[in-house]
């Protein structure tokens, strides 16, 4: 395959292996489901290897590729979990872990603090952003070729043990060293709620986990004491979650009584999610963003939308994942999540694409979006399944199979494409120089009151840029030509920018930055002007 596969292949992998829908947040109990014949074949299988094969070899290896061997014949979201990884797998759908509760990014083969998360023991004992984490007990995290599993067996633990944590601060340039208990700490799942205009809110959600209900109603409500009356919910690149944190969001969106989804499979007779309560944005316009990394709790909810012509869908087709997995406990602590239904838009579409080639096949879908031009072009339109379905107030024609199709496309943005911006942007060059620049200005940058006088106020400076440029030759990457930097320059300038107000404000800082030039975002709000 080409250098664009390449490109997309850990982010198609990403989406295949992430979270998918969930019904339960509890694993099934372990139960016996008798097979009929010789269930322990595999065991004695293993059992030979394990006792008689000319090599030693790991059989949790080997079991954990068999089984998803075996799962992935039956379809591509069916998953082995070993006991292992069963909690880091689960904690960004629990809604939190726990550790010492900072956000980190890896800077020149040091630990610096992007920030301590609020109501965390580090944010409590005072720990601040730029800080450097260089020792955790005796354990040295400076200058070793760190990675980011180091950093998590270092500092994630058990609630209620403590670790002792070296952090040298810049501002200072003291070492100061903090005995920190461990605790509970909170994943988010709305990375960004704001106001866009006078009337317009953002909301952008990244997973459906445990608190994202409980979040989007804070969001929302706080955005509605700053007179929002219409509201864009980003759903982009969010790979899915639970499915009743799904349906309780479209629930403040629906009227009640409306059908959200339902679902069906050979074993699970048909279950119907309808709207149940009075909703707290039931009647302001809405849009939808979704693109190829909006999956299966991401296409229930805008699916719901565009079906009950509620609001807007705009941007790209999104994944295509209408199927519906349970876990399962095995003896072990292992886990399976075991596709055992599909789910069903109000329309009764079921947006799963398919699968019936084989798995390799299934996971180059994206790729094949890339390819034919889907992805890069504001008409193409895909129709997997020409089988029509309408709407239930307009009736609107809409298609099953293959995803949920925009009601208005926005293409990627490839204008500011080029092999400069490719190879910086592979070694974090972009990310580094925003760190770099914020831990030499903390004081400075301290004197913008909020993040709409940082826009506002601050500018990346083409000396800011030149440096970006003189720094990519350090990392062998080499210089530029004219015509390069004209295509990407604006581009680079926005993403220091937009990082280093994520230093400043976290996400929100971040997304508000880019929103202005988000062509996605600034289609819906013209669309959403133009509604009537």
């Amino acid at each position: 395959m080409n250098n664009s596969w390449q490109k997309w292949q850990p982010f198609i992998y990403g989406l295949l292996l992430g979270i998918g829908i969930v019904l339960g947040m509890v694993l099934k109990p372990k139960n016996s489901y008798n097979l009929v014949g010789s269930q322990n074949k595999f065991n004695e299988l293993l059992g030979i290897i394990q006792s008689e094969y000319v090599d030693t070899v790991n059989l949790e290896e080997i079991e954990s590729t068999t089984f998803n061997d075996l799962l992935n014949k039956l379809d591509p979201h069916s998953v082995y979990i070993p006991a292992k990884d069963l909690k880091t797998v689960n904690e960004p759908l629990d809604g939190n872990f726990e550790g010492i509760g900072v956000e980190f990014n890896i800077v020149n083969d040091t630990i610096m603090v992007v920030s301590a998360i609020s109501g965390g023991p580090s944010a409590d004992l005072g720990i601040q952003s730029g800080d450097r984490i260089i020792k955790a007990d005796t354990t040295n995290l400076a200058g070793v070729k760190i990675t980011n599993d180091d950093v998590i067996k270092a500092l994630k633990g058990k609630k209620g043990t403590q670790v002792m944590v070296s952090i040298y601060r810049p501002s200072s340039k003291q070492t100061i060293e903090y005995n920190i208990t461990r605790n509970t700490i909170p994943i988010y799942s709305v990375d960004a709620s704001f106001m866009l205009n006078s009337n317009t809110g953002y909301l952008k959600i990244s997973r459906f986990g445990a608190t994202t209900h409980q979040e989007f109603v804070e969001a929302i409500t706080n955005l509605k004491k700053q007179s929002m009356q219409n509201l864009i919910l980003d759903l982009r690149g969010n790979p899915g979650g639970y499915l009743k944190a799904a349906t309780d969001i479209v629930d403040e969106l629906l009227d009640d009584g409306k059908m959200i989804v339902y679902t069906e499979g050979r074993a699970k007779p048909r279950q119907s999610y309808k709207t149940e309560k009075n909703g707290l944005f039931e009647e302001g316009k809405l849009a939808v963003l979704i693109d190829e990394g909006s999956a299966s709790a991401s296409e229930i909810v805008s699916g719901a939308i565009q079906d009950w012509d509620r609001g807007l869908v705009i941007g790209r087709r999104s994944f295509g994942k209408g199927l519906v997995q349970e876990p399962f406990e095995l003896s072990d602590g292992s886990a399976i999540r075991l596709t055992i239904a599909r789910y069903f838009t109000p329309s009764g579409r079921c947006i799963q694409k398919k699968y019936n080639e084989g798995y390799a096949h299934y996971e180059e879908d994206i790729y094949n979006r890339l390819e034919n031009g889907e992805l890069e072009s504001d008409f193409f339109s895909a129709i997997n399944d020409t089988t029509k379905y309408f709407t239930k107030i307009k009736n609107r024609v809409v298609y099953s199979g293959g995803g949920i199709s925009p009601d208005f496309k926005v293409a990627i943005d490839t204008t500011f494409n080029s092999k400069f911006l490719t190879q910086i942007a592979a070694v974090g060059l972009i990310n580094k120089m925003a760190y770099q620049y914020v831990d030499l200005n903390r004081k400075k940058l301290k004197d913008f009151k909020s993040i709409d006088d940082f826009i506002a106020n601050f500018n990346v400076d083409n000396s800011l840029f030149n440096e970006l440029v003189a720094l990519a030759e350090t990392e062998k990457i080499n210089k530029p030509s004219l015509q390069e930097l004209a295509r990407s320059e604006n581009f680079i300038k926005l993403q220091l920018k937009a990082i280093i107000a994520r230093q400043l404000w976290r996400d929100g800082g971040y997304f508000k930055v880019t929103s202005i030039k988000d062509r996605t975002v600034q289609k819906a709000i013209l669309e959403l002007k133009n509604l009537n």
